[in-house]
């Protein structure tokens, strides 16, 4: 994968901020009880495709939340449409990924934790 353009940054950053209010205050319905983050927007250079990877908080079904939002696809596409249509002649398809970078890391400070429990060997 390559550097991305600025062209590519400054959309991108746009998608992110408009679809982080739209979660924000639509994404009770499409994930009831989850705190639902935009983590990274990357943009194709054609701006044709926008990859939005999500982070999911104080739930335990974020597989299900995600798929759920994958159904939701074409609205949420079509309320972002209405929010960018000023900025962009055309609305990028949206793809979901989970970005469980929040799971990484907690899985590596257990790992972690377990070898500082570990007897040390003498030298």
């Amino acid at each position: 994968m390559g550097t991305e353009s600025k062209r590519q940054q400054r959309f991108a950053g746009v998608i992110q901020q408009d679809l982080a209010e739209l979660f924000q205050r639509e994404g009770k319905a499409w994930a009831p009880g989850a705190f639902i983050t935009v983590t990274r927007v990357r943009v194709t250079p054609d701006l044709a495709i926008a990859r939005v990877y999500l982070s999911f908080l104080n739930t335990q079904t974020a597989k299900d939340d995600m798929t759920s939002i994958k159904s939701k696809t074409n609205e949420i596409r079509y309320k972002l449409g209405l929010r960018i249509k000023n900025q962009a002649r055309i609305v990028p398809h949206l793809e979901f990924f989970l970005d469980d970078t929040n799971e990484y890391v907690e899985h590596m400070d257990r790992l972690f934790e377990e070898i500082s429990k570990e007897p040390r060997q003498p030298d």
